[in-house]
């Protein structure tokens, strides 16, 4: 299983970006998968998900200005980041699986099997 992201960088406040998920090594297709986050001294939160039978999930603070996709053929989940703020600025995870956030909290981002290495989105 591997899961490699990309896209990250600088952006000015207002600014977009489209975060990148190449993934192997599973099932893609029919994998739940996501977007998670975390902010210097913040907890880690989801950002965005991709589960069987719903509809993709949102946290609030991102509703109508990100939005999670993949493409089958290719094997890559996106996450289109529009009308940036300074609160968007954390390193972003892409994961296989759905966590709560009550488990995000205790648990944090970084170092989890089956997510990728995080990218560093910085808006200012």
């Amino acid at each position: 299983v591997q899961l490699v992201e990309s896209g990250g960088g600088l952006v000015p406040i207002g600014g977009s970006l489209r975060l990148s998920c190449a993934a192997s090594g599973f099932p893609f297709s029919t994998t739940d998968m996501g977007w998670v986050r975390q902010a210097a001294g913040s907890e880690c939160e989801s950002v965005a998900t991709l589960e069987q039978g719903h509809i993709p999930y949102y946290e609030d603070a991102v509703k109508g200005r990100f939005t999670i996709s993949r493409d089958p053929a290719e094997k890559v989940m996106y996450l289109q980041m529009n009308n940036l703020k300074v609160e968007d600025t954390a390193v972003y995870y892409c994961a296989i699986g759905i966590y709560s956030p009550s488990w995000l909290r205790q648990n944090g981002c970084s170092g989890k099997r089956y997510w990728g290495q995080g990218t560093q989105v910085t808006v200012s």
